[in-house]
Order: structure tokens, then sequence, then C-alpha cells
């Protein structure tokens, strides 16, 4: 039994590691041949994991006076700045950050809008374009009513886009004041009108992941294993990861690793051994994050080798 645990979006999706090859040789022409070559849904999971690289304003910022319709440019830059804000905001709750890292956080966030209302005016069909716009509504909390007109935008182009569905579902949260019969409903709605086999039915369980996280402990157990949540995590694995039309195309490793998380809380060993074993040594941090010490990769290790014991023996 293994026990490496790969968390990084390269391990997952190879192209990751020809985007970031790419950008730190300031080659954009052959950043774009990956991005271009990648599905809708794939091609914002490598502008979003590209972004989180360092010192890349300058370079996008080059990129976009020489073609300003070079909307992955637009894009990439546009989560580059939301990143360098979110990470001085940090990941706390609102009432532990500080008055001067929300200015520094906002002011980051609205040089972001700029960058992404320019792009969306010139190439308004771009859903990676409205990912980022969804994350920065959320960040400044633009409301519920914005935040749902960026959603529809993005979903008039792809229904079923689902880096921009995560970022929807963390607005529906209550703790960017949205409420848990919203949430759920959504997640739901989602995952049914998806193709059977599709990612979507990750949704469910991530939006009661956010619900058991949100209650105190004790209470948080009681909630999963009420029935009919353990009912629609069930009902979503099959319609999702467990279809027999479930692909590893992007989204899936994320989609596998919020089951194992859930049914490893949950203490179905089986259930938790089938999706280690459909992940083998990927993972995950979000949700196993909320795990334990927080260690993701520690947690998946012991999540991992109790359930898979468990299922040899069986």
């Amino acid at each position: 039994m293994s026990d490496t645990v790969l968390l990084d979006a390269a391990s997952a999706y190879p192209e990751v590691n020809n985007v970031l090859a790419a950008l730190r040789g300031r080659d954009w022409s052959a950043v774009r041949a990956v991005l271009d070559a990648a599905p809708p849904v794939g091609r914002s999971i490598l502008i979003r994991a590209a972004a989180d690289e360092a010192g890349l304003e300058e370079f996008l910022r080059y990129v976009l006076s020489a073609d300003p319709d070079d909307t992955a440019a637009a894009a990439m830059l546009g989560m580059h700045l939301i990143d360098i804000g979110w990470k001085i905001r940090s990941g706390a709750r609102a009432q532990h950050v500080s008055g001067d890292q929300f200015v520094a956080f906002h002011d980051w966030l609205r040089r972001a809008e700029v960058v992404l209302l320019e792009g969306v005016a010139r190439r308004p069909d771009d859903p990676a374009l409205w990912v980022a716009r969804l994350t920065s509504a959320r960040g400044l909390e633009l409301g519920l009513a914005e935040t749902r007109r960026r959603y529809r935008k993005l979903a008039a182009i792809d229904p079923h886009h689902l880096p921009g569905q995560n970022q929807y579902l963390q607005r529906l949260c209550p703790k960017w004041s949205g409420s848990w019969e919203l949430l759920h409903a959504w997640c739901r709605e989602e995952m049914l009108a998806a193709p059977p086999g599709a990612v979507q039915g990750a949704l469910v369980v991530d939006g009661h992941i956010e619900h058991w996280l949100e209650l105190d402990s004790g209470a948080d157990l009681t909630y999963l294993r009420n029935r009919p949540v353990r009912q629609e995590i069930d009902e979503a694995a099959q319609r999702s990861v467990l279809h027999p039309d479930f692909r590893h195309d992007y989204g899936w490793v994320q989609a596998a690793s919020s089951f194992a998380m859930a049914y490893s809380v949950l203490g179905d060993r089986t259930a938790a051994a089938s999706m280690f074993t459909l992940l083998g040594d990927l993972g995950t941090d979000l949700p196993w994050c909320y795990v334990g010490d927080g260690n993701a990769a520690s947690q998946i290790r012991i999540h991992r080798q109790r359930s898979l014991r468990r299922g040899k023996a069986a």
C-alpha cells in the first residue's frame, strides 16, 4: 500500500506543467497552444492553476498590450491579481481579518475587475473570464443578485462549467451571506441537470461538507448521518463517481476526493475504499484540510490506509 499522496494539480493533469514551463520561459505562444487544445472546463482549470505562479503581472500585461483581444491572458491576469489579494486577506473568517488586510484585498480585486471587465467587453463568451468574475464578486461582496447575474452569463455559455459552479457554490454558503436552503437546492438542481456520469454530483457532497463544517462537534456527524442527507450523498455518488459513464475528465479528482472525505468522516470504510481505489495516489487539499489537524496529505494517508485495510480484510 503506497504512502504517496499527490495533491498538486499537475499530478492529475500533466498539461499544468506544460503551461507552467511555458510561462516560466515567457513563451506565450506555447502557453496558448496548451490552453487552446483543452476543453472549456480544462482551459479554466489550467488558467486557474497557472495564475498562482509568482511574478506574472508584468508579463501578462505585456501580452495584453500586444493583443488586447487575448482573453486567455486577461483571465489569467485577473485570477493572478485576485490570488495576490486573497493571500493578503488569508483564508480566515472575516472577524479575524484586519481592516488593513481588507483594504488591500479589495484593492487587488478591483484591479482584477478592471482587467476582467475589459476582457468580457471584447469576448463575452469566454467562460474563464466569468469564473474569475464570480471569484472577484464573492470577495468584493457584490451581492447575490450580481453574483447570480454573472453565473447565469457563464451558464448560458457552458451550463456545466465546474470551476464556475464551484465558485457559485461558495457564494451560496451562509459564510458568504447565502443560505443552506439556497445552497442545497441549487446543488441538487445542477446535479440533475448534468448528464449521468458527470462530475456535478460532487456539488451535492461539497454542499453537505460545507454545512457539516459549520456545525459544532457532535452535531456535525449527526448531520451527515441524517437519513435524507446520507441518501443525497449516496444518490450523488451513484450519478457521478460510481456511474459507468464517469470519466477521468477535468475535475474528476476533486469529485472523487470529496466523496472519499465524506465517506471517511461517516465511517463507511467500504464506500471510502472504492473512492481511494479510484484515486490511487491522487488527492486534493480541499476538502481534506477540513479534517483532523488540517494536513490534507496526512489525513488522506490515514483514512486511505484505514479504508483499504478494511476492504482487503473483507
